[in-house]
């Protein structure tokens, strides 16, 4: 009986795994490409929140525009909530104008070759009070469904744009699940987009995937705000971040990089393709980093097999300029255009590290709320031991004081570490007192079960000299391994001026390598590093004249870039690593 049990128990977990067959909706990922955001258009209303009638910004000619840059589809954002486009009452009716006026918007995207994806967005009252606006949320997704449903594959239905307030958790997640049994009764195979609360990676572990087929996660990625947002006057504090830059440095990359590896980490375990629906800077930064960091985003989103969609046409954010009706180039070619370079070189100044052969140095871990674990130094390691949890990442820390964080200044943090089992680590910078902080953002991290490096930055707007590195840990039983932790100072670029030649005589062999590289260094160069076809570096080494050995046998295979660099030339080779 023992074997029959087992036996049914594998047939419905291999028939659960086959259901979930997405190569439909890798295919229609793959066709929206790069796309932008119709924004400022039809998700505000004539009211003293928005100050504005944003229909008014939408032109006729704007789909034909984007088509004619080589942009894949349009976002449009849609506010369906206002009582001039939609009863309050019972049964919800959306007003007919309105609708044929998305219709016409939509309409012109397929006519000039885009694909086009509609949503809900900003819908206030839904965010407020989800349980009281349910029915009048399933009835517009009904009536939108129920409109559109002989439309081809090149419509795509998002159900919710940044799910917030009150509707989140479980409550978001029945709330998607419902959403998609309505659109499912007319649309039984168009694909929908569906996302977690705020759209932020942040918050994915409490989003559950529906068992369909045509589902596309879709995300928003605006990191680090303190660049993309600076001066934003809807953001409170963005002033004091005014003149921030983005450097494109090999740590400015890592912020991104590190930001999506969680997303990547559930599109293949889940099947899921993924679409980044808003990603942008605010038009304050200067724009030599707008460039820098849009072409990044662009070519890194692309390498990831994702599609995206940039916030927004012709706004704050914009490509264009409707008043003076001019496009901004730099960032059109940032979007289409640029390949990705090669990182901009830095210089790092060391303010803390342990790798914890003496003892523990002075970390604590911080239990509250009946959460209990414990801390040791065990094998040159330090090891943090989970009793008992809550689910709450707060209610266990794991913390430092003690460091001295000068304003004006960007820190970096490495940290290397595994777990017994795959789990969830936030990790930032804070203060000591109340209220505690943070500084920069909150960062969150899978970690694996094999001993890797994560890291992310922050930038100082204020001086602390009993600053803290902190890790919320509550979520999740599984134990920490901790090899090291580094603070470092991130200073000035190094030269930037330093020149690329291509008459040297240092070579670099075998090409393509099985796993050891040799540099026969000839020109005095004095350091090099591995990028990998993204431009993340993955390794970087000082080196010696004439020959020196380096291994790649930890390097997955692929397409490297090898740069050969002092403090006036540079040369960089491409290698394979088989």
């Amino acid at each position: 009986m023992k074997n029959i049990k087992l036996f049914i128990i594998l047939v419905l977990v291999q028939v659960s795994v086959f259901a979930q067959n997405r190569d439909h909706a890798f295919d229609v990922n793959s066709k929206l490409g790069q796309g932008i955001n119709l924004g400022n258009m039809f998700e505000g209303d004539t009211d003293e929140t928005w100050g504005q009638d944003w229909e008014s910004s939408w032109n006729p000619d704007y789909p034909e525009m984007i088509a004619n840059l080589g942009f894949k589809h349009v976002r449009i954002p849609v506010k369906w909530e206002p009582e001039n486009r939609s009863n309050p009452a019972s049964p919800y009716t959306i007003d007919a104008e309105f609708l044929n006026k998305i219709k016409g918007v939509v309409d012109a995207c397929l006519h000039n070759g885009l694909m086009a994806i509609i949503n809900m967005h900003h819908h206030t009252d839904l965010f407020a009070d989800p349980a009281a606006q349910k029915e009048r949320f399933l009835s517009h997704w009904n009536q939108i469904s129920e409109f559109f449903k002989d439309y081809s594959d090149d419509l795509v239905f998002e159900i919710i744009n940044e799910p917030q307030g009150s509707l989140v958790s479980t409550e978001l997640n029945t709330f998607i699940a419902d959403a998609l049994t309505t659109i499912r009764e007319d649309n039984p195979t168009r694909i929908v987009m569906i996302s977690p609360e705020w759209g932020s990676v942040g918050t994915l572990s409490a989003l559950d995937i529906p068992s369909d087929e045509n589902i596309i996660l879709t995300m928003h990625c605006y990191a680090p705000m303190e660049f993309t947002h600076q001066g934003a006057s809807w953001v409170s504090g963005s002033d004091e971040w005014i003149g921030t830059k983005w450097n494109d440095t090999e740590t400015d990359r890592q912020v991104i990089i590190n930001h999506f590896a969680p997303l990547k980490v559930l599109e293949e375990r889940e099947n899921i393709p993924v679409h980044i629906g808003e990603f942008g800077a605010y038009n304050i930064a200067d724009d030599d980093s707008r460039e820098k960091w849009t072409t990044f985003m662009s070519r890194y989103i692309e390498s990831l097999g994702w599609s995206g969609a940039y916030w927004e046409f012709s706004g704050g954010f914009g490509i264009y300029d409707p008043n003076a009706q001019t496009y901004r180039p730099y960032l059109v070619d940032a979007l289409l255009n640029n390949p990705m370079p090669e990182p901009a070189p830095m210089n790092i100044k060391e303010v803390y590290a342990s790798d914890f052969s003496v003892g523990i140095d002075d970390w604590r871990v911080a239990n509250s709320s009946g959460a209990v674990s414990s801390i040791e130094n065990a094998n040159d390691q330090m090891v943090i031991d989970f009793t008992n949890t809550t689910g709450t990442g707060w209610h266990i820390q794991l913390l430092r004081s003690g460091l001295n964080l000068e304003d004006g200044k960007k820190y970096r943090v490495t940290f290397r570490v595994r777990a017994d089992e795959e789990r969830w680590v936030t990790a930032f910078a804070a203060a000591s007192v109340s209220p505690w902080g943070p500084y920069g953002d909150y960062h969150s991290f899978i970690i694996g079960t094999t001993m890797k490096d994560y890291s992310y930055t922050f930038d100082m707007t204020t001086s602390d000299d009993n600053g803290r590195i902190k890790f919320d840990l509550g979520n999740n039983a599984s134990d920490l391994y901790f090899d090291s932790i580094v603070l470092e100072e991130i200073l000035e670029s190094t030269n930037t001026s330093i020149k690329q030649i291509n008459d040297i005589n240092s070579t670099v062999y075998p090409n393509p390598s099985q796993g050891f590289l040799y540099v026969n260094n000839q020109d005095e160069f004095e350091e090099m590093f591995v990028a990998n076809v993204v431009g993340q570096i993955v390794k970087q080494v000082k080196i010696n004249r004439d020959l020196n050995k380096l291994s790649l046998e930890d390097l997955p295979t692929g397409i490297y870039l090898i740069t050969l660099f002092n403090q006036n030339i540079k040369h960089t080779y491409k290698i394979i690593k088989k």
